[in-house]
């Protein structure tokens, strides 16, 4: 139950960018006594600015801690964090990875946890800066039922939806293929768009048959890449992002190194990977992953 207050539990987070921070706050504000730490000043800063402990280095913040949260960048960093955290955490303290990284480096997260005797959880997140900010994130877990139960409190002041998905690594295994069937969509929406604006027919009409149709998807229904056609989205607001291109890029990305290892065929998902790394480097940069009509609109009929 949201806000019930935590005042005997302790808590870790290490990672106060644009999701840590908001997560860290909404914690804090359940009554959590938590400390944060991030690598970088201005981060510790503007953690400070909203009353959170920092403290001066992951081993600091850890050392009291029933829970750690992580929210970071990329797999090697998860990792280059837990060698400095679990030396320090107590024993029965339990790990919580909410970043999105490459599965193996969650299953390699795991496995160091357990060899000393810490429980941990991967648990991805899908919901962006907004759901982060108003505590309604998903969560993708993967972990044991063990773990998963312990945490089931703190991921409840962070999220609207909690799920857990399997053991060890499952967690971003749902979150990759979630991002690369979106990543899919949102290019098949575009193009429908562009294409029927060639053809002489509204946003809006195409909207209403598309959302009521077989056409009907996340894509266009709730994040609609034409301005002032469905529900508020970032084309509404000159495709601010709500989800980066380079995040969408990242996961995309992600998709396809699992795909490989897994020996699946993406062929979708490895084409999706090629049109926005193209767009991210031909003006998508900085601007929602929906602003890939922009580039639709005007690519030629031999774009590969």
């Amino acid at each position: 139950m949201k806000g019930g207050g935590h005042h005997m539990s302790t808590v870790a987070f290490i990672g106060l960018g644009n999701m840590g921070l908001p997560m860290a706050i909404n914690l804090k504000n359940a009554g959590y006594a938590l400390t944060g730490f991030d690598a970088v000043p201005e981060a510790m800063a503007a953690a400070r600015e909203v009353g959170i402990a920092t403290a001066a280095s992951v081993a600091e913040a850890v050392a009291d801690a029933d829970f750690v949260v992580t929210m970071l960048p990329n797999g090697p960093i998860v990792l280059t964090v837990y060698a400095q955290m679990i030396p320090a955490a107590r024993r029965g303290a339990v790990a919580v990875d909410c970043s999105t990284v490459d599965v193996t480096s969650a299953k390699k997260a795991h496995e160091l946890a357990a060899a000393a005797g810490l429980l941990a959880v991967d648990a991805p997140v899908s919901g962006g800066t907004v759901g982060a900010s108003a505590g309604t994130l998903t969560f993708m877990v993967g972990g044991s039922r063990e773990a998963f139960e312990k945490v089931g409190p703190i991921l409840d002041e962070m999220g609207g939806r909690i799920v857990h998905c399997g053991d060890g690594g499952a967690g971003q295994a749902a979150k990759i293929c979630n991002n690369m069937l979106l990543g899919i969509s949102m290019i098949g929406t575009c193009e429908a768009f562009a294409l029927a604006e060639k053809l002489g027919l509204s946003a809006q009409a195409a909207f209403d048959v598309m959302s009521t149709s077989s056409g009907s998807c996340w894509s266009v229904n709730t994040y609609c890449p034409v301005p002032g056609t469905g529900p508020q989205s970032p084309a509404d607001n000159g495709y601010k992002p709500g989800f980066a291109t380079e995040l969408m890029l990242k996961d995309l990305g992600l998709s396809q190194q699992a795909a490989a290892e897994a020996g699946q065929a993406t062929p979708m998902g490895a084409h999706a990977l090629a049109l926005y790394r193209y767009f991210e480097e031909h003006g998508g940069a900085g601007r929602d992953f929906s602003a890939i009509i922009d580039y639709l609109r005007t690519a030629t009929r031999d774009v590969s």
